[in-house]
């Protein structure tokens, strides 16, 4: 497996913008709990946030706030941009999370990818829009539990491409990031497993999902996914990313074995769930990658890279490795004393 790919500033690659969070539910115009998990996207030049608003109920919506420097001067909708519909589609009646955005050139839309949170559980949703003020929902493309799908903009061999994490409740069984296929982005097949969650004592054990949607780079698609790990006394979210092959995104060309970013700062180790940093969303600004996170499902925050030095990173991380090399690592270095 080789030595890890380390980076500087203890071992993140993201840089915190100084003055985060930049939006919490001080700033925002109703009543609400909490504001995180945003979806990030360029629209007219201005940065748009689609933020998860969890009101005093426990239940989620989205709302938009839009920036022309992606920093600051948010300007927020008054009431909820797309709220949930229970009426007419049941599966949304304990509300709408984490949702992820991507442009489909072809359909000249935006697609939405979410979790709406049923009776059965969480399972993942599509809806469309042009605008960002009317939506059309497609309904669930995958059932419970399941959670954490972008689609990627373009089709591969003629088939729309989505990324989703299935859990199970079987004891002991792992949560990983899996691919699925459409011709019309309403029926899904072809399922496999794209990225498995790792074992024993790595950061991203047993339980990995993506974070922000897939974003095309110079040599294929560049994703970033977040890993959790438990241990007695809590359970920590971090990042990692992978680069899949520009034509095959079932591919995968190189996967961190570190983690890139993880909660360190106040704000991301206390609140309403502890030690986490969740982004849903990603921009291209220049030379720069922004991403916008949820700190602690509390508030939103902000943290940049150069592309340059990304690219770099994820190059010189190793080839994704199976389960079976995992397991043969571990076998070849239980005797290993640290």
């Amino acid at each position: 497996m080789g030595d890890m790919v380390i980076w500087k500033d203890h071992g993140e690659l993201f840089v915190r913008y100084k003055k985060n969070p930049i939006l919490t539910v001080e700033d925002w115009p109703y009543q609400a709990n909490s504001v995180f998990n945003p979806a990030a996207v360029i629209v007219d030049g201005k940065t748009l946030l689609l933020v998860r608003v969890e009101d005093h109920r426990g239940f989620s919506h989205f709302t938009i706030a839009r920036s022309n420097n992606g920093v600051d001067g948010w300007e927020i909708d008054t009431e909820p941009t797309f709220a949930p519909d229970p009426v007419n589609y049941p599966e949304e009646i304990y509300g709408i999370e984490d949702p992820r955005i991507t442009y489909i050139d072809e359909m000249g839309k935006w697609a939405v990818a979410y979790t709406a949170f049923s009776d059965s559980g969480p399972l993942t949703s599509l809806a469309f829009t042009e605008n960002f003020r009317t939506f059309e929902r497609m309904g669930p493309t995958m059932p419970p539990e399941n959670k954490d799908a972008a689609i990627f903009p373009v089709k591969f061999n003629n088939r729309w491409a989505m990324l989703h994490r299935p859990v199970s409740n079987i004891a002991g069984a792992k949560a990983n990031i899996w691919i699925s296929f459409s011709p019309d982005m309403k029926y899904w097949g072809e399922h496999e497993v794209l990225l498995y969650a790792r074992e024993g004592g790595w950061w991203d054990a047993r339980k990995i999902g993506l974070s922000p949607q897939p974003i095309r780079v110079s040599d294929g698609w560049l994703i970033m996914y977040h890993g959790v790990r438990q241990t007695t006394s809590k359970a920590s979210y971090r990042l990692g990313m992978a680069l899949l092959d520009p034509e095959d995104p079932r591919k995968v060309l190189h996967r961190s074995e570190g983690w890139v970013f993880g909660p360190r700062e106040l704000y991301e180790r206390s609140g309403d769930v502890n030690d986490v940093v969740f982004p849903c969303g990603w921009v291209l600004v220049g030379d720069e990658i922004r991403i916008y996170y949820g700190s602690a499902d509390t508030s939103v925050s902000l943290a940049t890279a150069k592309v340059c030095d990304v690219l770099n990173y994820i190059h010189q991380c190793p080839e994704e490795q199976c389960p079976e090399d995992y397991c043969r690592f571990f076998e070849e270095h239980k005797h290993v004393t640290p």
